[in-house]
């Protein structure tokens, strides 16, 4: 009898289960090593922040009792920021689907204004744009809130990018199953709802997750209009009123992480779910 049948008589469980619990350990001990890594460098952080001198290396002092005192005055920016992220991922989506579906087209004018749409948006900064739909729009009588000019800048822009990955998500399911909705009786727009629009979603919720992380982030853009105040513009007047600029920043910072490693948990838990059809 070999050493690992009897291995395997003695703990009552097959090789396979053994193999297993040893994926689990090994996997265990990565995210424990992972924590401790992520510790460790936290803490440095922390220390970089500190005041305190070593050997000879100054770290940057920061006036504690500023943050105390203004700290609950930027969160209160947090719903703002939340609100213009979410509205603007939600136009974005939609005109993404609509430009992927006209680089689709075999409709001169549907391609022409979709690829129209791209090269514009993809060729201005979104700067520029946040800033002509709040300050030229008016000039022919459209006058938009800091709000819903950031929305629009945002979602256009966003949009544009995230055309291509609905392209390559619709173009992703096969002929094949195109071919078998049409056999089974189906039009255009049923094979389209029905068959293909759920497999692009799919493949193409992933990265909206990412783009929607980074558009939580770039809503601080539209802080510039003056009018919208989300944590960036909240943590630039309190800065600038008292001189304290180094320090609102900082706070502008831990925010906008905080909530990246938040919105990035959730996720993780998105695409898990997901990837369980791959099983």
């Amino acid at each position: 009898m070999s050493t690992a049948t009897q291995s395997e008589k003695g703990t009552g469980k097959t090789h396979v289960e053994m193999l297993h619990e040893a994926q689990l350990r090994k996997a265990r001990d990565f995210r424990r090593n992972v924590s401790l890594s992520w510790g460790i460098l936290f803490l440095i952080l922390v220390y970089m922040f500190s005041g305190q001198s070593f050997l000879g290396l100054n770290t940057i002092q920061l006036d504690f009792d500023f943050i105390r005192k203004n700290l609950s005055f930027i969160a209160g920016g947090l719903g703002q920021t939340l609100l213009v992220s979410f509205l603007s991922i939600t136009l974005a989506t939609i005109l993404a689907l609509l430009a992927a579906l006209g680089r689709l087209s075999k409709f001169p004018p549907f391609y022409a204004l979709s690829t129209f749409y791209v090269s514009l948006i993809r060729g201005t900064p979104l700067y520029l744009q946040i800033f002509f739909f709040f300050l030229a729009l008016p000039q022919v009588g459209i006058v938009l809130t800091g709000l819903i000019a950031g929305v629009i800048a945002l979602g256009l822009n966003y949009g544009a990018y995230m055309s291509e990955i609905f392209r390559a998500g619709l173009e992703s399911v096969g002929r094949g199953q195109r071919e078998a909705a049409v056999a089974l009786g189906m039009t255009p727009m049923q094979t389209m709802q029905r068959v293909i629009l759920p497999q692009a979603l799919r493949f193409a919720i992933p990265p909206i997750g990412n783009d929607f992380i980074a558009m939580t982030k770039d809503s601080a853009l539209v802080s510039a209009t003056g009018f919208v105040h989300e944590v960036m513009w909240r943590a630039i007047r309190v800065g600038r009123s008292q001189f304290k600029g180094l320090e609102a920043l900082v706070m502008a910072a831990l925010f906008y992480w905080v909530m990246t490693i938040i919105l990035t948990y959730f996720q993780g838990i998105i695409e898990a779910r997901l990837a369980k059809g791959d099983r």
